[in-house]
Formats: structure tokens, sequence, C-alpha cells
């Protein structure tokens, strides 16, 4: 949920002091993504919109991802959220690539504040958390490697770029001997893939043997 609807996704516009870090921010409940997009849309004098998104699970399993997830508010979670939303830097203090668990609602941010400044002890706060019974979740995509777990909602360039994706990782894994980590960040990190999910260069359009071509060149091979 934002004031706008989504098109590209900018990593380098996170914001700080956020719960799980700096990150591209999800939910897997709808009313809740509703609800901060009227929030924010209020701030910025617009209606506001949620852009969905098909988020692949095997991403916790499958993939050589560094994640992090916490079924429910414990101390380990009260920790971790502290430590980032105390963190004003341009770069997070943890090398995750994808952080799941709960949100810290308005309330509970409260009484964070008031946690850090002294004014209520960590076993009173963890006790007040026993009772926090309204669902929340979040998802934090922390890195450039991460995005490609998700996917918004299909349409024939979505579709398209998926195409491009699998066919491009797998030719530099049969083309340059490379591991299929090595193809999957090589590629994912690349300014041709940059130019890829940017929808307004329209290379999401070409064939997957000219992003390749492309991709080649950036890398200097042949």
């Amino acid at each position: 949920g934002s004031y706008v609807e989504i098109g590209k996704i900018d990593l380098s516009k996170s914001e700080p002091n956020r719960d799980f870090g700096r990150g591209f921010y999800v939910t897997n409940i709808r009313e809740q993504a509703e609800f901060w997009a009227k929030r924010k849309g209020r701030r910025h004098g617009t209606e506001g919109a949620v852009t969905e998104y098909t988020f692949f699970e095997n991403a916790f399993t499958e993939y050589d991802l560094n994640v992090l997830r916490f079924d429910a508010y414990s101390e380990r979670w009260l920790d971790f959220v502290v430590t980032n939303r105390l963190n004003d830097s341009r770069e997070n203090v943890h090398d995750y690539d994808i952080v799941e668990g709960p949100v810290a609602d308005d309330d509970i941010a409260t009484r964070i504040v008031f946690y850090i400044g002294g004014g209520v002890s960590k076993a009173d706060f963890l006790e007040e958390l026993k009772f926090k019974r309204s669902a929340s979740h979040q998802i934090a995509l922390c890195t450039k490697r991460s995005l490609q777990m998700i996917r918004k909602s299909f349409n024939r360039v979505d579709l398209n770029k998926m195409t491009i994706d699998d066919a491009v990782v797998q030719s530099l894994v049969a083309d340059l001997n490379m591991s299929d980590e090595q193809a999957v960040d090589a590629y994912f990190h690349s300014e041709t893939y940059g130019g890829l999910i940017d929808e307004t260069t329209g290379l999401c359009l070409k064939s997957w043997r000219e992003i390749y071509e492309m991709l080649k060149k950036e890398l200097n091979v042949s």
C-alpha cells in the first residue's frame, strides 16, 4: 500500500528506521495494505493505491538467500526491530536478503520509543507483547537479488520477462560455465537487468537473446 501504484522498485529510496531495516515492504494481508494505502494517500493528497505481487515462497527454501523469519512477537524480534529503528545510516546493520515477521504498529512503535528511553523494562514490554492479538504481517525485501522473488500481477509483459530471466540465467550457466548461483548474481545485479525491470525502457518487450547479448557486452564476454 502506498500513495501511488508502484512501477519500478528502487531500493535506493528505502527509508531508514524501519522494523527490518531499509527495504521494499509487502504484506500477505490485503486489509493491511489497503490501510497503508489510505493512510499514505491522505498524507500526499491522493486516494492511495495497492500494488499486488506474486511472491514465490520457495525463496525461503530453494534459493541461496539469507533469510530471517519471525513467527510471532518475541524478545528476538524486539531486539532486531530496536536495532533497525535506531539505525539512521544508508546501509542496513544486517545482511539478510529477506526478513519476514509481524509489524510494530503505532501502539507498539510508541512503546518501543518508551522502551528505548528507559520508560519500560524489557521484561514488562515482552509481557505486553503476549497480549498483542491483532494479526499483522510484513516481508522486507532488502537486496536487489531478493526482488527476483516477486512479480507484479501477471500480464503479457510479466510473463515475457519471466521467460527472459530463465533463458538468460541458463545461458550464462551453459555458455560461460557459471554455477547457478554465479549466474543469478551476475544477471540480477547487472545494469541490463536494471533496465529490464524499468517499464519505461521497453526492454521487456525484446527477445531474451537480445537481452542476453546486451548482458554479455556489459560483462565484457563474447
